[in-house]
Formats: C-alpha cells, sequence, structure tokens
C-alpha cells in the first residue's frame, strides 16, 4: 500500500497493489480453465505475404527482428493434479505470465463480496460504478522510453519493444508483432489488430487495380466518342431550362463536366465491381481461416465465456432477486415484461433519430438544388456549377453527419443502460446493434440517394415532378456517377481526416485534464502505479471497429463510382494502426486482458456488407452508369458510339411543354413525352444484368465458401497432436510422449532441459 498526496487539495490519494501468490494462481488457472504448456514446438515468426515475397525474391523490407519472441507449445487444460506435467511448473514466478496473472486477480476482484449478496453488493465493477474506488487496473511492464544510454534489444521491457518495434512512426511499414501484442494486452487485443493488419494489407492489391482502372479511364478520356461530340457541338443542342425561370443552354457548356466524368464511369469500373465483390467475400473467408489459426495458437480455440455476472448497473437498480438457473444462487432480477417497453422505446428513438437524419437529407437535397440553379445561370461558371454545389453540398452533409452521429452515440448508450440488459455481452451487442443501424443509414443514406434515387422521378418539360414547390433533382449530363463519387470522396475521406484528428487531440486533451485533476506531488520520481494513474482510462475497441466496419462498407458497396477507395482506405489504415498503437502502448492506462477467439457480432456486420455490395454495384452499373446504354446502342446501332449524344436527349414539343422553343432534354422519350422503345429495351437489359451479375457473383461466392475449409488442413493435424498430447499429459497413466517420439511426427526434436531454461529466461 502506498500513499500520495493531490498538490492543490491535500486529500490523501491510497494505492493498494494486489499480488496472487502461486497457491492461488493454481486455484484460479483451474477455475477458469487456463491453459499451459505441455511441450515446445517451432513458432514460425513468417506470414504468407512473407513468404509469397521471397519466392519471388523480392526484398522483404516489411520484416524485422523483434527481441524476446514468446515460444509456442502444444497445451492444455491447467490440472493442479497434474501440475508435474506442465513445461517450467518448477518455476513459480514465470509459469504464470503476466497476463494470466492480471485475468486471475481480475476474477478474484469481479467476484468479490463486499456487502449483502442479496443486495449484489458484489465485484470491483460496483464499486468503481460507486465511486468508491477511482480506478482498478493493471499495471505496465515499466515506462515506454527508451534511456539515453543504448540499450540491447534483449534487455528491452515489453512495453517498449512494442512501442520500439510497433508503436512508433518509423515502424509504419513494419510488420506487427502480434505474439509480443497479444503477450502484453491479452487475446481481444491481440485479435483486433491482427484483423485491421490483415485488412490493411489485402487493400494493396484492392487499391493496386483502382489506380489500374483509374488509370485506364485517365488515358482513354481523350478517346471517347461521346464526350468529345458534346464537347464539338458548339450550338448544335440547344438544352431546355433548369428551373421555370432559367435560361436555354448549349450542352457544349458542360464540356469538362462529361469529360471528367468519363473517368469514374468507363467499362473498366464493371471489371472493378465485380473484382472487389471477389475480394470481398475472399477477405473475410481467408480471415476465417487466419482467426482460428490465431485462436489456437493463442490457446483461446476452445475458449467460451463463462456464465456472466449481472452488470452492476444491473445490480444495483434490479428490483428483485431471482435464482439462477445455471448457478442456483440467488442474483438481481429485472422483469422481461418491464425491460420489453423500454427495449421498444429504444426502438421508437431509433426510428425518430433515423426520421431526423432523412430531414437533413431533404433539407441538403435543396440547398443543392437552389445553389445549383442560381450558379447555372451565371454562363461563366456554368461548366463547373455541379461540381461547385454538390461538393458544398456534400461538405455540409458530412458536417452535419459527424455531429448528428455523435449525439446518437451518447444517446444509444444512455438508451442502452436504461433498457436494462442484464450480462456485458448482452449490453454490447444490443449497443452495437443501436449505432450500426443508425451510423449505417446517416453514412449512406444520401449517397444511396444519388446512387439510386436521384434523376429518377423528375418527369419531362411541361411535367416536371415538385416537391417543395421546386423540381424534382436531375442528374447533370454527365451522369449521376460522378456526382455519387464526389459524395464518397467527401464523406469518406473527410470522415477519416476527421477521426484521425480527433484520435490525435482528443486522447492528449483528456490526458491534460486527467493530470490536472490527479495533481500527485512529485517527491522524487514518482512510482509505477502513480504513473499509470495518470494516464488516461482505455475505452475499449468499440469505436474503433465501428470505423473500420464502415470504411469497409465505402470500399465495397460504392466502389463501382469511386475506384479510388480503397488506396485512401489503405492509407488511412495505415495511420490508424500507429494512431491505436500509440493510444495503447502510450497514452491509456493497460486494459485488463480478455480472452476472445474472434471479432465476434462485426464479423456478421462485415459479411452482411459483402452481400449488400454484391447487389449495390450490380444495381450502379444497371442503372446509374452509363455502361449498358452505350453497349445497347452500339448492338443496335453503331459500335463506334457515333451519334450516340444525339440519341439520349429526346425534344421537347412546344405545344405540350409551354416552351417558347423546341429544346432537348436527357431521357429516352418521343415527342409526346412517352417513353419509346429503346427504353424498355434497355430496361430488360438493366434488369437481366443485375440478375446475371447477383447470380454470378453470389454462386462463385458460394462456391469459394464450399471449396475453402475454414480450418486449414495442417492445423487440423496440429489441434489433433495437441489432443493427443493433452489426452497423455492428463491420463493417470505416468507415461507421457518423449522429445524423441515427437521427432517422428514433427522432425523437430525439443528438450526439456531447454524448455525449461527458455522459460525461465522468458
Amino acid at each position: 500500500m502506498e500513499e500520495a498526496m493531490l498538490e492543490s487539495t491535500k486529500i490523501l490519494t491510497t494505492f493498494v497493489k494486489l499480488h496472487a501468490p502461486w497457491e492461488l494462481c493454481c486455484v484460479c488457472a483451474e477455475d477458469l480453465s487456463m491453459r499451459s504448456p505441455l511441450q515446445a514446438h517451432p513458432n514460425p515468426t513468417k506470414n504468407w505475404s512473407e513468404t509469397v515475397l521471397q519466392t519471388l525474391h523480392i526484398p522483404v523490407l516489411m520484416s524485422q527482428e523483434v527481441p524476446n519472441q514468446p515460444l509456442d507449445y502444444y497445451t492444455c487444460q491447467f490440472k493442479a493434479s497434474k501440475l508435474q506435467r506442465f513445461l517450467g511448473s518448477d518455476d513459480h514466478e514465470n509459469f504464470f505470465t503476466p497476463v494470466q496473472r492480471h485475468q486471475i486477480v481480475s476474477h478474484i476482484l469481479s467476484n468479490a463480496i463486499y456487502g449483502k449478496r442479496k443486495k449484489a453488493e458484489i465485484g470491483i465493477e460496483r464499486l468503481l460504478d460507486e465511486e468508491v474506488f477511482k480506478a482498478a487496473f493493471p499495471l505496465h511492464d515499466g515506462p515506454y522510453e527508451l534511456p539515453d544510454s543504448k540499450v540491447h534489444p534483449e534487455d528491452m521491457n515489453p512495453r517498449q519493444v512494442l512501442f520500439h518495434y510497433w508503436a512508433r512512426w518509423g515502424a509504419w511499414y513494419k510488420y506487427q508483432p502480434l505474439d509480443h501484442i497479444r503477450e502484453y494486452f491479452g487475446e481481444k487485443i491481440g485479435i483486433y489488430f491482427a484483423w485491421i493488419g490483415l485488412y490493411t494489407a489485402w487493400l494493396i492489391p484492392a487499391s493496386f487495380v483502382g489506380i489500374l482502372v483509374f488509370l485506364y479511364g485517365v488515358f482513354t478520356m481523350n478517346s471517347d466518342i461521346p464526350a468529345t461530340e458534346v464537347c464539338l457541338s458548339e450550338d448544335k443542342y440547344v438544352m431546355c431550362p433548369l428551373s421555370d425561370i432559367g435560361e436555354y443552354w448549349s450542352l457544349s457548356d458542360v464540356c469538362f463536366f462529361v469529360k471528367v466524368a468519363y473517368l469514374f464511369d468507363h467499362p473498366g469500373t464493371v471489371f472493378y465491381a465485380v473484382f472487389v465483390s471477389f475480394w470481398a467475400v475472399t477477405f473475410l473467408e481467408f480471415w476465417k481461416r487466419k482467426s482460428v489459426s490465431l485462436a489456437h495458437h493463442w490457446d483461446c480455440l476452445d475458449f467460451h465465456e463463462e456464465e456472466e455476472r449481472p452488470r452492476p448497473e444491473y445490480a444495483a437498480k434490479a428490483c428483485d432477486l431471482r435464482e439462477n438457473p445455471i448457478t442456483g444462487t440467488k442474483e438481481p432480477f429485472f422483469d422481461p415484461r418491464e425491460q420489453l417497453p423500454r427495449i421498444l422505446t429504444g426502438m421508437g428513438v431509433i426510428i425518430i433519430m433515423i426520421t431526423l437524419v432523412l430531414i437533413f437529407i431533404i433539407a441538403v437535397i435543396m440547398y443543392r438544388v437552389v445553389i445549383n440553379m442560381v450558379l447555372f445561370e451565371n454562363k461563366d461558371l456554368r461548366p463547373r456549377s455541379a461540381i461547385i454545389s454538390s461538393t458544398s453540398a456534400a461538405v455540409v452533409n458530412l458536417l452535419i453527419i459527424m455531429a448528428i452521429g455523435r449525439v446518437y452515440e451518447t444517446l444509444a448508450l444512455k438508451l442502452t443502460q436504461w433498457e436494462m440488459h442484464r450480462t456485458q455481452t448482452e449490453f454490447e451487442n444490443q449497443l452495437t446493434f443501436k449505432v450500426f443501424i443508425f451510423q449505417f443509414v446517416n453514412f449512406y443514406s444520401s449517397i444511396f440517394y444519388i446512387a439510386f434515387f436521384k434523376g429518377r422521378f423528375v418527369g419531362y418539360p411541361g411535367h416536371y415532378n415538385r416537391f417543395f414547390g421546386l423540381r424534382s433533382e436531375e442528374c447533370n449530363n454527365g451522369g449521376c456517377l460522378i456526382e455519387l463519387a464526389q459524395q464518397l470522396g467527401v464523406i469518406m475521406i473527410g470522415k477519416q481526416i476527421i477521426n484521425n484528428a480527433q484520435e490525435i487531440i482528443v486522447p492528449k486533451l483528456k490526458g491534460l485534464w486527467h493530470r490536472w485533476q490527479v495533481r500527485l506531488v512529485k517527491v522524487v520520481k514518482l512510482t509505477r502505479w502513480e504513473e499509470d494513474y495518470e494516464l488516461i482510462e482505455n475505452e475499449g475497441l468499440f469505436q474503433e471497429y465501428l470505423e473500420i466496419v464502415l470504411q469497409f462498407g465505402f470500399i465495397t458497396i460504392f466502389v463501382a463510382a469511386f475506384p479510388l477507395a480503397p488506396l485512401f482506405a489503405l492509407l488511412n489504415n495505415w495511420v490508424e494502426i500507429r494512431l491505436d498503437a500509440q493510444k495503447f502502448v502510450c497514452e491509456t492506462r493497460r486494459p485488463v486482458a480478455e480472452r476472445a477467439q474472434n471479432i465476434g457480432v462485426w464479423f456478421q456486420i462485415l459479411d452482411a456488407l459483402a452481400q449488400i455490395a454484391v447487389i449495390s454495384n450490380a444495381f450502379l452499373i444497371a442503372f446509374t452508369s452509363e455502361f449498358l446504354p452505350k453497349i445497347l446502342y452500339q448492338y443496335h446501332y453503331d459500335w463506334s458510339l457515333h451519334g450516340y449524344i444525339n440519341f439520349t436527349l429526346a425534344y421537347a414539343n412546344v405545344n405540350t411543354s409551354g416552351l417558347q422553343q423546341t429544346c432537348r432534354y436527357r431521357d429516352f422519350r418521343d415527342e409526346n413525352g412517352d417513353y419509346n422503345i429503346f427504353y424498355w429495351h434497355l430496361l430488360a437489359v438493366r434488369l437481366g444484368f443485375v440478375i446475371l451479375f447477383e447470380h454470378v457473383v453470389f454462386g462463385i461466392s458460394k462456391l469459394i465458401d464450399i471449396m475453402v475449409p475454414d480450418i486449414p488442413k495442417a492445423l487440423e493435424l496440429k489441434i489433433k497432436r495437441e489432443q493427443y498430447l493433452a489426452k497423455q499429459a492428463l491420463a493417470d497413466t505416468d507415461r507421457f510422449l518423449t522429445s524423441e517420439e515427437d521427432e517422428e511426427i514433427n522432425g523437430a526434436p525439443v528438450q526439456t532441459e531447454d524448455i525449461n531454461l527458455r522459460m525461465s529466461e522468458a
């Protein structure tokens, strides 16, 4: 126990340092089903990309030798009665790792009774919730800064190793030391960084192909016949006014815009949409295999959450006691019949907030229509009016999205707390559901509007559809795909910039505020626990997962409109990994290590986004892109696309439209305003394309899922080998597999004496 003084108020702050002795660790390790080493085996540090690069004789710049590499073992569930069967069992100080000791102490504190059991006065979490204690946290293993004198890598503490080889900016291009991350922070955080690292690596081929598709558009832009016809048309095509009091204008006025639109709407985008659809499905399949391998490697493949205790807030507010059917003990109980109205109220609030988002979108649409009409009346600004209006509207929309998103996340947290979910898992799943559903609508609804609704219900001259007195918004003559690319680029890139700025600035401001509040007196030098107390509390991984999952939606659902999206995601993630690493290593207290097999409910969300992406890209190509109209025109009329622009422009009849002269507008209609036969042929082709695209992609994706097993063959053999060793170790007989027998299977003998020595060194 140590005491420190707050500088200004002279309030005595007491620190209590807890340590679990050997006997207690043995009892709790068996109770928590922890796994302990039976036999060492080679731990390959190479990954698949390093192997591929070495096979191709390409230098592996990302590789690095990280000191104190954790050993890998065949393990089985710890049994105190079989203690001598485990490696290093005679070394009581080092047999249990620091992370395992943290988990044991946390387990004891979480189940400690400090008052009346019937009032659920149990656990450190409730004491923290009631502010009996200010904080409870495991200690960092020393400072992260390297001393001024040169230190041998083997002599660095684990925190310094993570900082030097992972968290510092100079290591941005290096492979992540996942075993070290897991060894220091536990499996749950290790799984997160493994997932974001793999996802970032998979963005490299997606970015490369996206750049090639974009460059194809750049190099073929000047050879696009329809764009050339627009630019050379001069006053040939007199277009109908964009507003009731607007002027007639020439199609050549938007020459620049039509040329730029080709960059995002050419045959290469169709190929890229198909490529990314398969890329997303293959990535998720590969991650399933990777997560299983990691779960086995990190000894949590057979991990299942034990019967969870009620949340402290639930225990404090529940007004009844009932017997738990599993444990047989009485615990706080909240009647589900009283909980149901609360959950329904929460769903109602979600609907209200989503309605509010849609109202803001309508306001942004009206803003864009008005600004576009005003700018279009100026002949000098006419070629860029659509770009200016759509870009400014996208920026306004982004600011609204970010602001309302923060408000809703706070509201969702309060609602989920009010709903009285019994366990922390139930609480987190409900919160994830609420926040993701809202943020999905919040971020994607304006993009969905431009992609699938804008310009679909305009009408035609003399019979325009109106909304709040304004004509319904129509796509400009470059098509809606360029506006979709603008909207997607502004929202996605703008969100990334704002989030990264927040991750840099907010923790530092919180740290300054927290240190000002505690203001410990520095007599000589602060102790480790005092230094860690001055760090801010770790807030978990929810926001990190949410940010990257939303990004995954951006680069898959709408990639047909913006082939550079994976490139910007790749650049962001390189920064994101380093920011997250610095936050965990340098700026926050060390979290209690949690076990996990995979990324949990986030995988189901990713899988749903991948399915939505297939449908979205099919409709984007069919109904938003000019790809199919051009293909059908080539088939029926001219393979060179000469005359395509004139073909797509309908005539407005003076007698039926009320206009002063005949003008042109973009649609497949006759002079009476009725759809022509080409429109119906095109509609059939579009629907057929959607059906064919979805069936082909979903069919091949299902085939990939069937052909690629979730558990690699080598891992399956390894698991069987481990099960055999565990059976031998826990058997009542004294026989145990020798290293000579193991050599026959693994081909790599491991001496028990060497293992015990290495265990002691570790």
